[in-house]
């Protein structure tokens, strides 16, 4: 059994406007959902032994907060460019490629692809993961190459404003 962690960015800054897409940091409501959702994972003993992002500043940012919480050195945080903007498709390929020594991965991407993957996994339907939000399913294969076509079941959706708390 695997289990795959979709995570969308945390809250960016529109603040700069000579910025680029790319390049937007966190803002303040950002610095403080992030590593509010890592520590409740991280309470609810929920694992994740690799954390693989897009580059862009603001999933770069979110990745490491939560690899801090779970006690994992930024540089083993793994940077895939093709996350940034990505297609469903795009995720198949990422998490395929993925070592099979980790049976729990999360990935720090974009909307629109990130809602629209979650939505092709299990029956569970979502409007949209919002920010710093995170969306959990168990997959029933033994290697991430066999992901796609493994029988997969919809495990959890915590968001910030969930009201769930930690």
């Amino acid at each position: 059994m695997k289990t795959l962690l979709l995570v969308r960015h945390a809250k960016s800054d529109w603040g700069n406007p000579s910025l680029g897409d790319f390049d937007r940091p966190l803002n303040d409501r950002g610095k403080e959902d992030a590593p509010a959702m890592a520590l409740r994972l991280n309470h609810k003993k929920i694992k994740i032994d690799a954390f693989i992002a897009s580059p862009a500043k603001r999933a770069k940012k979110t990745a490491t907060i939560f690899a801090k919480q779970y006690g994992v050195d930024k540089d083993d945080i793994i940077f895939r460019d093709e996350l940034y903007g990505a297609a469903t498709a795009v995720f198949y390929d990422v998490i395929a490629s993925a070592a099979n020594k980790f049976d729990s991965i999360a990935i720090f991407s974009h909307n629109p692809g990130i809602t629209d993957f979650a939505n092709l996994l299990t029956n569970t339907r979502i409007d949209n993961i919002p920010t710093c939000g995170v969306f959990s399913i168990k997959a029933d294969c033994k290697s991430w190459d066999k992901f796609a076509d493994a029988k997969k079941v919809f495990d959890f959706f915590y968001y910030p404003k969930d009201g769930l708390g930690s």
